[in-house]
């Protein structure tokens, strides 16, 4: 056969080319190498869906095909646009300074991905993870020298080469590279082969595929951050473009650092290590270390809100979706009993308005994440009575009937109690603009992992959480993975505008990632991914999750037994003494 006929879902017709074609060929055939984002401006095509399955543009087309191309502003195209923009920088890097320093991109921020340089002198085999001290502070001049080589790479617009290599062969070539992280992953996976990249001759392996070329890498910077950097990329929803200025965001950053040490602490920085851990039986212990100290930062934030006794009358708790702000909010409820406080707990979603009263979207749709869907004036209003010692009958509301009522239940403040809020717009000062800021304490909650895969591939705290909600849907609100992947664009766009602007307002950040946590739910989330038909529209994000979790070891059920109750994970995958 000479020729193939493919389905393009774009144009919504067929289209016939030659048998063995690339999708770039076809597009070019097509005259369609741009396509018309959401927001009504046409884009480059980065990637694309066949069969649902997502594949580069050198991917060779031999049979009959349903295609769907993606841009900058799809979430594939947006991470395919990211491994290529992560394996510029660190061959810019390689270019630069030789073996002098390694690379590691090490979680993810707002503004894009947080990085640092690793000196290689006097590196030994007996180093930890193969980690040596950090650079203090990386300086302008070496930010200037890097994006200058990282232009002069995209100017030339050199393919990324796409091969198989034994892993023997691969595992030489990480050690070679300096990367004994993603060496020690590969021993310990044991797979045949490994799918490799080549950039001008430099090799690398990432968990996905890469763009065309170098060529299609225009928009990006790179920027100093504290003593390392940030490379940022376009934002994942309209624009789709830089953001303006880097944001320094220092609780953020430190709670991300925190994190890092305490990895380190505990020798498991990466997924490698940790897979380690389980399989020589260290499961119990991991659990047992990562819920002290848990356990220690609950009663942390319980003594500083203590500190402040009688001037802080509301607690505020926000974090996105599956953060575990419910069970934090919890956890530090019974800390504050400890101190002879008592905790009142306000439910958030009581004011709403009235049905007809809520806010439309531009869809025309009620848009219930909207702050004015609240009514503030009645929450402030109550609040501030409650706050000078009157008494106040609070509002429940019908969900299903969308109105608010009363059924007498009445609040009075003794002397030492203290009011509980949680909500996506805890931290937003418009919620509780009539009340006095000393009366407040602020607590952002989320998973914030900076456990890596290797030394060039972060973990997303977005994957983490979403893998919490997959199973806590499919446990507790009779959701099918299914359903909660197609919902998850929606739930992220919320997050953005209602809920990551306003973090940085928090007094206290609380980290609720545990570091066996991506082992226990892979034993629960993979069953239910593979579940998905080849025919879902979220079929190919079902891959991509099941491809990053056969990276990862399972927790043993057995081992599972010595998860506490009060755990943040119970809430998740059941068994908790809370209830929610």
């Amino acid at each position: 056969m000479d020729s193939v006929r493919v389905f393009c879902s774009d144009t919504g017709e067929y289209h016939v080319c030659k048998t063995g074609a690339t999708l770039l060929e076809l597009i070019n055939s097509m005259n369609y190498t741009d396509k018309m984002c959401d927001d009504g401006i046409k884009r480059p095509i980065l990637a694309a869906y066949v069969d649902n399955r997502l594949k580069s543009l050198d991917f060779k087309l031999y049979m009959a095909h349903s295609i769907t191309f993606l841009t900058i502003a799809d979430a594939d195209g947006r991470r395919t646009y990211m491994r290529s923009l992560s394996f510029l920088l660190q061959k810019a890097v390689k270019d630069i300074y030789g073996d002098k320093y390694q690379l590691a991109l090490k979680y993810s921020l707002p503004n894009g991905l947080y990085g640092e340089l690793y000196c290689n002198n006097g590196q030994s085999e007996d180093s930890p993870n193969g980690r040596l001290p950090e650079i203090t502070n990386i300086c302008d001049e070496d930010i200037a020298s890097i994006k200058k080589r990282m232009h002069e790479l995209v100017e030339r617009d050199i393919p990324f080469i796409k091969t198989k290599d034994s892993n023997e062969d691969a595992v030489r070539l990480f050690m070679e590279n300096g990367q004994r992280e993603k060496a020690g992953l590969a021993k310990g996976l044991g797979y045949f082969f490994i799918t490799t990249y080549y950039l001008d001759g430099y090799g690398d392996t990432f968990y996905g595929p890469l763009l065309y070329s170098t060529g299609y890498l225009k928009e990006y910077d790179l920027v100093k951050y504290n003593c390392g950097f940030c490379l940022q990329f376009p934002e994942p929803f309209p624009p789709y473009s830089l953001p303006e200025k880097v944001i320094y965001q220092e609780n953020l950053y430190e709670i991300f650092k925190e994190n890092s040490d305490w990895c380190a602490i505990l020798g498991a920085r990466d997924i490698g290590t940790v897979n380690y851990a389980i399989q020589q039986g260290h499961a119990t212990e991991l659990i047992q270390i990562s819920e002290a100290l848990h356990e220690r930062k609950y009663a942390a934030i319980a003594d500083r809100i203590n500190a402040r006794r009688g001037r802080v009358k509301l607690v505020l708790i926000a974090g996105p979706s599956s953060s575990g702000k419910t069970t934090t909010s919890k956890r530090i409820a019974v800390q504050l009993k400890v101190l002879g406080l008592n905790p009142v707990v306000i439910a958030m979603d009581n004011y709403f308005l009235n049905r007809e009263q809520t806010p439309k979207d531009s869809d025309g749709n009620y848009d219930f994440e909207n702050l004015r869907a609240l009514d503030l004036d009645l929450l402030n209003r109550q609040l501030n009575q409650l706050f000078n010692g009157e008494q106040v009958e609070l509002p429940k509301f019908d969900f299903a009937a969308g109105v608010r009522y009363y059924d007498g239940q009445t609040v009075k403040m003794e002397e030492n109690d203290i009011l509980i809020m949680e909500g996506i717009h805890a931290l937003n000062p418009q919620l509780t603009s009539e009340i006095d800021d000393e009366k407040k304490f602020k607590i952002y909650a989320s998973a914030l992992t900076s456990l890596a895969i290797d030394e060039n591939n972060c973990i997303s705290t977005t994957d983490n959480r979403l893998l919490r909600r997959l199973v806590r849907d499919n446990n507790f609100r009779g959701t099918s993975a299914e359903e909660t992947i197609l919902r998850w664009n929606s739930v992220r766009k919320g997050e953005y505008r209602n809920i990551f602007p306003y973090q940085e307002n928090a007094d206290v950040m609380f980290n609720s990632f545990l570091i066996y946590e991506l082992p226990l739910l892979k034993y629960y989330a993979e069953p239910l991914l593979r579940r998905i038909s080849p025919a879902s529209a979220a079929y190919s994000e079902s891959l991509r999750l099941i491809k990053f979790l056969s990276y990862i070891i399972n927790l043993d059920p057995k081992e599972q037994k010595g998860i506490p109750p009060n755990s943040v994970l119970r809430e998740f995958i059941g068994e908790s003494t809370f209830t929610y």
